[in-house]
């Protein structure tokens, strides 16, 4: 491999004619004023190069994916190795997207508290213990007598794939059905699967009421379901609505509360996921933050009366006839003013309008042919009914001017941390997953350096926590001590988003790759300035090449390279 980075004949954006030779594995700053060519020649030259050339390199199944990527207006180019841009461009958007799954120290967390972590009961706090067979069979005998209950193996739970295979022995094994996501089918004709979509299959084991004669058959029963799952069964009691939350409980011979009489399922590292189905707080589906209507925004201006469209949402647009008919009809029923301002009507007439009442009323209209046309309803309440629509609207357009009358608060169920109840009261030294990501690296650091384990739980946590604080350790080097994991990427400054990607790119551990920066000092403290330069060197020092954009002087005086471009260059 040569040890020069060539670059000849340079055209791109205002960049005339441009040749340089660079020497590579080096520490190389471009700079000079703005607006001078350094970014042109850095990125949409140097970097846009070596990406397109390691796109080439793959196969065309795998091109068709990344796009066509056009060739910047260069003579040629000689020494490059793929390439890796690290800019000022904010990170994902995504509400899901945080400090911590974006530099993957939280997944190592996940992982930690799955395999040290000591589970207690969320409702009563006490430490969860294992149930025995037997102790599951008296469980289920002190429910409601003669209750009809199917017996379920839980043996896939939410994973790609066909099972083809799977059910071929499960017959040959004796059972004949299988619920398959949610549907209870004859394993005679199971329905091809998708491969590529997720799936839920229970082995149905067997089929029974509850009564003490069943004792002995229960016990065979719970037996076989829990050698099938691996420890889970799952009774499934028919008789009940669907939507009812008794009509499945779950039993496991991992973990039960002995106090509260409730199971749950053995913890996995999906299990500290809030971007997954079996960690997520169920309320607000792991994003620690739910829409509510806010009445201030509903009634934007107190002075106007509901008759001159006090209430926005109704104000206007094709349905208004509607709800001024319905408005007329309930003031009248009420006996509400419909002409007083807003602000001064009595608290009962607003919680009437807002939040509804169902007291049917009797709305009487005349249709455009003049005829008279009446109907009894119930009046939702303009909050219920955004609420509603809000969720239930298929348009994009529609949920958003929705949201206009929404604000985001905190999800009541988790306070904010985004997981399940279960899921956050499982602690290490006393510390739930939530806390530890809710604090600074800094601190966050310190604690798991000093955190106190047994014997068993240290062999067992050595490795992965010498990754969390290795990666940990790269955040501070670059001056990001004062952020926590659970920050939400959309929030970062563009210095601080690029400043996290450089301790990523330095966790990974990648060699021979060429990195093109631009401007990372930029929002950082002088004092942290050195941080980062050592952090840079690092970098160069595994064995890769960095171009820097800068204007930093103290970056600039580490440079082993300098390319100074604009007039007196």
């Amino acid at each position: 491999m040569p040890d020069q980075l060539v670059v000849r004949g340079a055209r791109e954006h205002n960049l005339k004619d441009v040749s340089l030779t660079l020497p590579r594995d080096s520490l190389i700053v471009f700079t000079g004023l703005s607006g001078s060519g350094k970014s042109s020649l850095a990125f949409d030259t140097i970097f846009a190069e070596g990406q397109r050339r390691y796109v080439e390199s793959l196969s065309a199944y795998a091109r068709q994916f990344l796009g066509q990527m056009d060739k910047p207006d260069v003579d040629f180019i000689e020494g490059l190795s793929p390439a890796v841009s690290i800019d000022q461009k904010s990170t994902s958007r995504n509400p899901r997207s945080t400090v911590g799954t974006i530099t993957e120290v939280y997944d190592y967390l996940r992982l930690l508290y799955a395999r040290i972590g000591k589970p207690h009961c969320p409702d009563c706090g006490s430490a969860i213990a294992r149930q025995a067979p037997q102790q599951i069979v008296d469980q289920v005998l002190e429910l409601t007598a003669n209750a009809k209950f199917q017996v379920l193996a839980p043996v896939v739970r939410e994973r790609k794939g066909e099972y083809s295979e799977m059910f071929r022995q499960l017959q040959s094994q004796g059972y004949s059905r299988v619920r398959v996501d949610g549907v209870v089918v004859g394993l005679d004709e199971v329905p091809t699967l998708k491969k590529q979509e997720k799936h839920s299959i229970d082995v149905v084991v067997d089929r029974l009421t509850v009564k003490a004669e069943s004792r002995r058959r229960l016990t065979d029963s719970v037996e076989t379901a829990l050698r099938l799952s691996s420890g889970i069964v799952v009774l499934d009691f028919i008789d009940l609505p669907e939507k009812d939350p008794n009509r499945e409980r779950i039993f496991s011979e991992h973990l039960a509360c002995m106090k509260c009489g409730v199971s749950f399922e053995e913890l996995e590292p999906r299990s500290f996921s809030f971007n997954s189905p079996f960690g997520a707080c169920p309320e607000c589906t792991g994003l620690g933050t739910r829409r509510e209507v806010e009445p201030e925004l509903v009634v934007p201006n107190s002075e106007l009366s509901v008759r001159e469209g006090a209430i926005a949402p109704w104000a206007g647009g094709n349905v208004s006839d509607y709800f001024k008919r319905l408005l007329e009809t309930l003031c009248e029923e009420f006996d509400i003013d419909m002409d007083s301002p807003w602000q001064k009507l009595p608290a009962r007439a607003k919680k009437a309008l807002l939040y509804g009442h169902d007291t049917e009323v009797h709305v009487k209209y005349r249709n455009r042919y003049g005829r008279q046309r009446s109907y009894y309803t119930t009046y939702e309440g303009v909050i219920p009914y955004i609420k509603r629509r809000h969720s239930e609207s298929d348009s994009d357009a529609a949920r958003e001017r929705f949201e206009g009358f929404m604000r985001e608060v905190p999800c009541v169920a988790c306070a904010g941390a985004r997981l399940k109840p279960l899921s956050l009261a499982v602690t290490i030294s006393g510390h739930s997953i939530a806390e530890v990501a809710g604090l600074p690296i800094g601190k966050m650091a310190e604690l798991l350096i000093d955190l106190k384990l047994s014997k068993r739980d240290a062999t067992i946590a050595t490795r992965v926590l010498k990754e969390v604080n290795e990666r940990l350790q790269f955040l501070m080097d670059v001056g990001l001590h004062y952020l926590s994991l659970d920050r939400p990427a959309g929030t970062l400054a563009g210095g601080e988003a690029q400043r996290i990607r450089l301790a990523t790119q330095i966790g990974s551990g990648l060699v021979g790759v060429l990195y093109v920066l631009d401007e990372p000092s930029i929002g950082l403290h002088q004092r942290d300035n050195h941080r980062l330069i050592e952090t840079l060197i690092r970098l160069r020092d595994l064995g890769n090449t960095l171009i820097v954009v800068e204007h930093d002087e103290d970056t600039i005086r580490t440079a082993d390279w300098i390319v100074d471009i604009g007039p007196g260059a």
